[in-house]
């Protein structure tokens, strides 16, 4: 290796804490606007990549970063504009401009510079659209109409995507959906926002269904999601944490690393037990279960009794 190519490998090593500290930013974002020292992490890291992609002649790495170094500076500066739905895509948009160009430095045929200059092109309206809404958020207005954010989470789950997790996008499928967890974690603890939060989770299933260890995760999330007695509070940290750096690791090749914590299988084990401390008394059994199982898990449960008694 050349000296050249391990500078290279030192600045991405370090990009990659950078980006996974702005992800996380990014992903809890109302509430690192309550916390300075978060703001000025997310600040710092952006000013991070930016510094180290000048020193090698990363010109789209530097610039991208730096548009996002400029949104976190007026966050900084500014910690009561408010954050709204389309604050947080507009943020995740352009960091995901970032991102797909430090993995493009490396994959097999590096940044070309042709390419580089599409990604900068088709990205500068995300900036303009990020830089606009900030300003006019601050100003006190209502923002501004969102044009390229992703939409809204639906009410019922989207047919699953095909696995991939031996692909490189595994992780970005992954992010994907636990950005639009996310956005029901932030609504009112309602059953029928945990419902959705159940089978937002359970779409996961289907991204990797040759690893036991991510199947194994999933369930003891989605379970500990269907656990009415547990908080959105204390599930959203756990669930999205867990949730990412498994898929981080499955991407690696260290599936066999990928387990649940102690935490969540605690709420995963109280929502069991619940479920299957049930009295012998039927409408007592009938009010339990609904308030155990959503929708979809009664229709086959009563579909399983019925074939049960046949």
């Amino acid at each position: 290796m050349t000296d050249n190519s391990q500078i290279i490998g030192y600045f991405l090593e370090e990009a990659k804490e950078h980006l996974d500290t702005i992800e996380q930013g990014l992903l809890g974002l109302q509430a690192a606007m309550k916390d300075q020292e978060s703001l000025n992490e997310l600040f710092r890291a952006a000013h991070s990549v930016k510094g180290g992609a000048a020193m090698l002649g990363f010109t789209s790495i530097q610039k991208t970063s730096h548009r996002l170094e400029d949104s976190f500076k007026i966050l900084k500066e500014n910690p009561q504009i408010p954050v709204d739905h389309k604050l947080e895509n507009l943020f995740l948009s352009g960091f995901d401009v970032l991102r797909d160009l430090l993995e493009r430095v490396q994959g097999p045929f590096g940044l070309r510079d042709d390419e580089a200059k599409t990604i900068l092109d088709e990205a500068e309206p995300r900036f303009v659209q990020l830089q606009a809404h900030l300003e006019s958020l601050n100003s006190g207005g209502p923002g501004i109409a969102e044009e390229v954010a992703p939409p809204p989470p639906k009410k019922s789950s989207a047919p699953a995507p095909a696995p991939v997790s031996n692909s490189s996008d595994f992780p970005h499928q992954v992010t994907r959906v636990l950005r639009e967890m996310l956005q029901v974690f932030k609504q009112p603890t309602t059953p029928t926002n945990r419902q959705q939060l159940e089978e937002i989770c359970a779409g996961l299933f289907n991204l990797d269904e040759q690893s036991a260890e991510w199947m194994s995760l999933v369930e003891t999330a989605q379970t500990a999601i269907g656990n009415p007695k547990a908080s959105y509070e204390a599930l959203a940290p756990l669930v999205i944490k867990e949730l990412k750096i498994a898929a981080e690791l499955i991407n690696a090749g260290r599936t066999q690393e990928v387990k649940s914590s102690s935490e969540l299988a605690k709420l995963a084990e109280s929502a069991i037990a619940k479920r299957v401390a049930i009295t012998l008394e039927p409408q007592a059994v009938a009010q339990v279960l609904r308030a155990s199982f959503n929708q979809k898990q009664l229709q086959q449960l009563v579909a399983a009794l019925k074939k049960g008694a046949a």
